[in-house]
Formats: structure tokens, C-alpha cells, sequence
């Protein structure tokens, strides 16, 4: 019972990282926060069910066509600024 309950623990653990990220404020405190809300995420997803798997490539899939800054963009905002 407890093995479905903890990839969510790892996941509000990251969670509460980042929220302590965002209101640190020396250096050091924000990359160990940073480190662990990583490993975090990575090891929640390592041994999630793999319908969480399925999950999050529909997501991604859904969210492909945003408006994200590539590479040929800023190559064509540089070269109109010379």
C-alpha cells in the first residue's frame, strides 16, 4: 500500500523545494534546494506506474505547439540587430 503513495511523497517534496527555491535567499541554500527538487522529480518518475508515464507524454504532446524561443528565432533577432 505504501509503493503508490510514494512517488506523490516525492513529488510534494519537490514541490515544497521549489518553493523553498524560490524564498532563499543564499546561493548555497538555492542550489542544494535545486539539486534535491531534481532528484526528486527523477526518481518519482523512475518508479511511477507506467499509466503516469502515458500521462505525462499526452502532456507534452498537448503542449508542444507553445510559443517557446528556438534557436532560428533568436538567430533572426540577432542578425536584425547588425
Amino acid at each position: 500500500m505504501l509503493l503508490p503513495v510514494f512517488p506523490l511523497l516525492l513529488l510534494i517534496l519537490a514541490l515544497g523545494n521549489l518553493y523553498l527555491y524560490q524564498r532563499a535567499d543564499h546561493e548555497l541554500s538555492r542550489v542544494l534546494t535545486a539539486g534535491i527538487a531534481v532528484a526528486c522529480l527523477v526518481w518519482g518518475f523512475v518508479i511511477a506506474h507506467w499509466s503516469i508515464h502515458l500521462l505525462c507524454l499526452l502532456l507534452l504532446l498537448k503542449f508542444r505547439h507553445l510559443p517557446f524561443v528556438s534557436a532560428s528565432s533568436v538567430l533572426v533577432s540577432s542578425r536584425e540587430r547588425l
